[in-house]
């Protein structure tokens, strides 16, 4: 199985994430932002991750630390369950429609992270979470991962939609990108040998 724990904390967060690259979308998300665990629970429901999150932030000053961090440590157990990424298809892209929003997403699994995010939200805040705070959150998620990843809100106007169709975009690339390629399971997805 390919599992990972990670433990990260600052003066700003603590945090406990748990990953299972081999699950079937089990989560069990408590960051003290309610939006962003519908999200992260998205995130794991489509992608068939197996996610626990326990993030304990300053929210006092506001949720920016708490979704960093917490997408800098699911970025780490995801990097750390991944190995060395022998066999792994690599790739993933996708069309995520949401009612009225379709999103497009791209990722490769590179060791080299990189964030093209480009969004249609007309409002500033969700729930009580920002709405540039999504950006972030997968800025943060690709670093830690060392994925390349690509997102695109193609169309849309429900601010709600305009998220969700993103998460679960994402979700659905990295279900791709993670499994095992029958045909070369053996091999790292590279001519270099190493990613």
């Amino acid at each position: 199985m390919r599992t990972a724990t990670i433990t990260r904390s600052t003066a700003e967060t603590a945090i406990d994430v748990t990953v299972n690259l081999d699950g079937t979308g089990v989560y069990d998300v408590e960051t003290g932002v309610g939006f962003f665990d519908h999200m992260l629970e998205q995130l794991s429901r489509h992608s068939l991750i197996d996610i626990r999150v326990r993030t304990k932030g300053d929210l006092h000053i506001d949720e920016h630390h708490t979704v960093e961090d917490t997408g800098i440590a699911i970025g780490q157990a995801f990097a750390q369950a991944l190995g060395d990424k022998r066999g792994i298809v690599r790739y993933g892209d996708a069309l995520s429609p949401m009612d009225e929003t379709l999103t497009r997403v791209a990722l490769d699994i590179s060791g080299r992270p990189w964030l093209v995010w480009k969004d249609l939200f007309s409002q500033k805040r969700l729930g009580g979470m920002d709405t540039e705070m999504f950006e972030h959150f997968f800025h943060s998620f690709a670093q830690a991962a060392g994925i390349t990843l690509h997102v695109e809100t193609l169309y849309g106007s429900n601010n709600h939609h305009i998220a969700e169709a993103a998460f679960k975009g994402v979700a659905r690339v990295l279900r791709t990108a993670i499994e095992i390629d029958p045909r070369k399971a053996d091999a790292i997805p590279s001519t270099k040998g190493i990613l």
